[in-house]
């Protein structure tokens, strides 16, 4: 009897463990008798079937499902309409839904974020839909009329998502919210200057928290190839301006000094300038700062002009440490990712340049030992 009571005891505890690692999703769906209804899920690069069950009269089903490694994506499928949802470990969902709106007119209950999946796809299926009648058929008015509602709803879908994006990026909605699309094009890319911090927050927490996931290294490299991309467009950018400027044989820079007034390298034509790209922070910034100071107390009074781009990221540094000195000294609050960098492609500091009085650079980086000859010689 003992042993017959221990065991009763011990029913309920064999019963949880034969039930971890399990996820459960449970429900009915009305008016699909003698329809087979099945669970897939749905990977980066195909979509697996797990269980499927013929459903009876009453349209009452329940499937339990290993649980995912990661969170992952699922759906339930009869004939080709779907039901998208995520799963996150040991989940219980009950999901209710009419064979005739299935894939948009479905209840879920048991996870906020496969409410708000449920949300963006609701509201996606509905731009969809519009989209549609973007036919050749319609006339140009009513085409444009069509397409201009179409584009504000979309911007409506989109203020949605951002906002699910910003409360959670961690979250699978948010995940599910950055690769939806109308017809082939992606509501959110990365290339796109107003979409990329939104696809970066995701891509960010996904990595932090999930770093070894194939859907996070996906996203992850995506976001560094858009980030990438960006810079080559910048580099691009910046010698188209060196070319459409090589009359004047520079390109100008604006940046604040330690006073806050914007100073201009143009401003110094008809001196030969020193252009000069360091910071304060760098090895044996002092003796650096001490051979300028020599170059300027010698020549400033002849025509001589240093022009300092400082790249410190500390301002506070760069403040202290430009206090008393005399040439011109800016600094761009991008430090190494200054557009000045880019333009005049410093790998490294000190970059220096030496400047004619025409304005032509004629000396890139210049031995110390020569500066002084090369200086007095275009003086």
């Amino acid at each position: 009897m003992k042993i017959k009571y221990l065991l009763f005891l011990l029913l309920p505890f064999f019963a949880a463990c034969t039930q971890q690692g399990k996820f459960k999703v449970e429900g009915e769906i009305t008016d699909a008798e003698g329809k087979t209804l099945y669970i897939e899920q749905t990977g980066l690069l195909k979509t697996v079937v797990l269980d499927s069950v013929k459903l009876k009269a009453d349209g009452s089903y329940k499937f339990k499902v290993s649980s995912p490694e990661y969170p992952d994506f699922y759906r339930l499928r009869v004939e080709d309409k779907v039901i998208n949802f995520a799963i996150d470990s040991t989940e219980q969902l009950v999901i209710k839904a009419g064979l005739k709106n299935f894939a948009t007119g479905y209840t879920v209950e048991g996870s906020e974020i496969n409410v708000q999946i449920k949300e963006l796809r609701q509201s996606l299926s509905a731009i969809q839909a519009k989209a549609n009648k973007l036919t050749p058929e319609l006339g140009a008015d009513e085409r444009n009329v069509l397409l201009a509602d179409v584009e504000a709803d979309i911007e409506k879908h989109k203020e949605m998502a951002r906002k699910i994006i910003l409360s959670n990026p961690r979250s699978s909605a948010a995940y599910f919210a950055i690769y939806q699309k109308i017809g082939n094009t992606y509501l959110f890319s990365p290339y796109v200057k107003a979409d990329k911090p939104y696809c970066a927050a995701v891509a960010t927490a996904y990595n932090a928290f999930m770093p070894d996931y194939i859907r996070t290294k996906n996203l992850y490299s995506l976001v560094m190839d858009a980030i990438k991309q960006e810079r080559k467009e910048k580099d691009s950018q910046a010698w188209r301006e060196v070319l459409n400027s090589a009359s004047a044989g520079y390109i100008d820079i604006e940046l604040p000094d330690r006073t806050g007034n914007v100073r201009k390298l143009s401003e110094l034509e008809g001196k030969v300038v020193l252009i000069d790209f360091s910071a304060y922070q760098m090895d044996k910034s002092v003796q650096y700062t001490f051979e300028l100071r020599e170059l300027y107390n010698k020549y400033s009074g002849r025509g001589f002009e240093i022009y300092q781009v400082s790249l410190d990221r500390s301002k506070l540094l760069w403040e202290e440490s430009v206090a008393n000195i005399p040439w011109v000294c800016v600094r761009d609050e991008n430090g190494p990712d200054s557009r000045a960098v880019s333009t005049y492609n410093v790998q490294s500091v000190p970059t220096i340049f030496l400047m004619n009085r025409k304005g032509e650079i004629v000396v890139r980086n210049p031995d110390f030992s020569s500066l002084d000859a090369s200086i007095a010689k275009l003086l």
